[in-house]
């Protein structure tokens, strides 16, 4: 962001949303978290639906600051870095499902894991293709070519799933791309079948959620924080969330689709999330409390894969005949409050845990970049 004004409100956010993100992903029981803290079962929305978008909304803040740096370089220099940054962040997604690479055999020795169960698709896959395609559209085409994308990739991925397949599980067009192109063992199997949430066809309106964010960070940069500029981002909010909900009664808002309609919702929450974090921390000075999640949102990519990997280590030990993840929520969290809060308590200790990593490395000032 070097040149330009930094905003602490987008740090704010990207540590917000990592924090969400590990509270989520890691609830002790799942089966006895609080609602909001669980997934739609499949069409609705929840609070946890929320958050990867809002992730992917904060990827686009920071591009806009960034894309113009690259620009001024030219274009081998662009291309090279955005290529070179998407396809890390696929991999690092990919080696985490792969992870932790090596598997006993029959005889008690240790092999590599095969590749042909390993999952493709995933959280950061998703991260790094939207980031490189939306960094494409927008420096070959501009604003205007980002707008006019976004104003056809989600009818275009409405026909695409009414012609192709239905809305459900087993029949969405989705899912049947991902099978022919990758096939159901490199698939999510959580659903009971082979079905990828962050699958290959959900990209193009994912992709809307980075260049939303693109916007809403360059008219920051460009008009400032006033409060015309503020109101502007609350009132394209409205409109995103007045238009989900009419198309939500066709097109239902669903994430694991990823459907146009769920794409205007988190959009038009984000772009009124995003100017009351300005409002109160840049308008209004109100920065008590915020070093906290300015510590997750300097790190946030080592930190997110810092939880998942422990996630995966703990899961691979084995104390007191239980997988060590399981020992330690029953251990330490279980029974001592209700089931629920328990859950949510062993959930939010975990993201403390990576919080105090962060804050190591804050203190030492190191910063892993992608």
């Amino acid at each position: 962001m070097t040149g330009r004004r930094r905003y602490l409100s987008l740090d704010v956010l990207r540590g917000l949303t990592v924090a969400l993100m590990i509270v989520v992903n890691t609830p002790g029981d799942g089966s006895q978290a609080y609602a909001p803290l669980l997934h739609a079962a499949w069409h609705g929305f929840t609070l946890t639906d929320w958050v990867f978008p809002t992730f992917l909304f904060a990827v686009g803040n920071a591009l806009a600051f960034v894309l113009p740096g690259y620009a001024a370089q030219g274009r081998a220099v662009v291309l090279s870095r955005i290529a070179k940054r998407s396809a890390l962040i696929f991999l690092l997604g990919f080696l985490l499902y792969w992870f932790p690479f090596f598997t006993s055999d029959s005889a008690g020795g240790w092999m590599l894991s095969p590749l042909d169960h390993t999952r493709i698709p995933g959280v950061l896959q998703r991260i790094g293709l939207c980031f490189g395609l939306a960094s494409l559209v927008l420096y070959f085409w501009g604003q205007r070519g980002g707008w006019w994308f976004c104003l056809a990739a989600l009818p275009a991925y409405w026909v695409l799933m009414a012609a192709f397949g239905d809305y459900t599980l087993a029949g969405n067009a989705g899912r049947q791309l991902d099978l022919w192109l990758l096939g159901k063992h490199h698939l999510y199997h959580g659903e009971g079948i082979a079905f990828d949430p962050e699958g290959v066809l959900g990209t193009l309106p994912a992709t809307v959620n980075v260049i939303a964010g693109y916007f809403a960070g360059h008219l920051l940069i460009t008009r400032g924080h006033g409060r015309d500029t503020l109101a502007r981002l609350a009132l394209a909010g409205g409109a995103c969330v007045v238009l989900a909900l009419c198309w939500n009664s066709v097109f239902p808002i669903n994430k694991k689709l990823w459907t146009s309609s769920y794409v205007l919702l988190t959009v038009g929450l984000d772009l009124w999330l995003l100017p009351l974090l300005v409002w109160l921390i840049e308008v209004r000075g109100a920065r008590r409390g915020t070093y906290f999640f300015e510590v997750l949102g300097k790190n946030t990519l080592f930190i997110y894969l810092l939880s998942e990997v422990a996630v995966v280590v703990l899961q691979r030990l084995t104390i007191g005949g239980r997988d060590g993840y399981s020992w330690l929520y029953a251990t330490l969290f279980q029974g001592w409050a209700p089931p629920q809060a328990s859950s949510l308590l062993f959930a939010v200790a975990f993201m403390l845990m990576c919080w105090t990593v962060g804050w190591i490395m804050d203190r030492r000032g190191i910063y892993v970049k992608v």
